[in-house]
């Protein structure tokens, strides 16, 4: 990964700038066109660096329920389950796990109703019927920053 790229990268989750034309000031910042950062984010998102760019929101605040839940799926199922799980937008993180309870994910949608909604439908596209909804006692939010260009944006 070359300087610009690292710069980019740290700008993006940490100085992401809110205006009609964000990618024109990270230009001016990095001394390159708008167009090439453009086409920098698309390869660096190609390549697997940068996976989800977009605003994160206290969803708790703005009304929504969340769930971590946990499920036995059998290993040869796993990629079929996983693709059934991901197509629901309100799943908004879906991992393995070693386990016997081997995949995880969480789902933040506008009411419980819809919830036990998706976990039904979970259940009845993968066959599986042991999903374990854990409800969170308390909350802990961790904001994580990767120092990638060597620019400190500790907070």
């Amino acid at each position: 990964m070359n300087d610009t790229s690292a710069k980019l990268l740290d700008i993006l989750q940490n100085d992401f700038p809110v205006e009609s034309r964000p990618f024109l000031t990270i230009s001016r910042e990095l001394g390159i066109t708008e167009e090439e950062v453009l086409n920098l984010v698309g390869t660096l998102k190609k390549e697997g660096y940068i996976r989800r760019m977009g605003a994160v929101f206290n969803s708790k605040k703005l009304g929504y329920k969340g769930t971590l839940c946990a499920m036995k799926v059998p290993r040869e199922q796993i990629r079929e389950v996983s693709e059934t799980v991901n197509a629901f937008t309100e799943i908004t993180h879906n991992y393995l796990r070693t386990h016997e309870f081997n995949m995880w994910f969480t789902i933040t949608a506008a009411s419980p109703d819809r919830i036990k909604e998706i976990i039904r439908e979970i259940k009845e596209e993968t066959g599986i019927e042991k999903i374990v909804q854990l409800n969170s006692l308390k909350s802990f939010k961790l904001k994580v920053q990767f120092d990638v260009g060597g620019i400190s944006h500790a907070k």
